[in-house]
């Protein structure tokens, strides 16, 4: 399994199965995406290889022990090492193959976003809209 941040200058290989996926909804792992929940797995160490850009990677840790790294070029949240456990935390959007896991935990919901409950009433494209015009419309 290769993956890569968005600018393509942060690159890893994966040498075993992605078993499970998870979201934190925590504010934390928000505020570190700009997203609802950050998307994530884990993988043993041994079986994670940088291929290219880890002298760009630039590291943010709070007090606490939060940590986020993130590519210095596009700001993608890149792997890093998970404290002493032997694993490392692979933020799921940037796996370049299909994953067959799902996600099969959600955590910190209760601090999850309010705006990101799932709504029937909810608009869903297959695409992107073609202009912000048309988008303002299906609203």
């Amino acid at each position: 399994m290769k993956g890569e941040c968005l600018c393509g200058n942060v690159r890893f290989e994966i040498e075993e199965e992605i078993r499970n996926l998870y979201q934190c909804h925590c504010t934390l792992c928000r505020k570190a995406t700009g997203a609802a929940a950050n998307a994530a797995t884990f993988v043993q160490g041994t079986a994670f290889r940088w291929v290219s850009g880890e002298s760009g990677i630039k590291s943010y840790k709070k007090p606490s022990g939060f940590r986020s790294d993130f590519c210095s070029e596009c700001g993608s949240p890149v792997p890093n090492s998970l404290r002493d456990s032997g694993m490392v935390w692979i933020p799921a959007g940037l796996l370049d193959e299909p994953v067959a896991s799902k996600v099969s935990v959600h955590l910190h919901t209760k601090s999850a976003a309010t705006w990101e409950q799932a709504s029937t009433e909810c608009v869903r494209l297959d695409g992107g809209p073609a202009s912000l015009d048309s988008l303002n419309k299906l609203l």
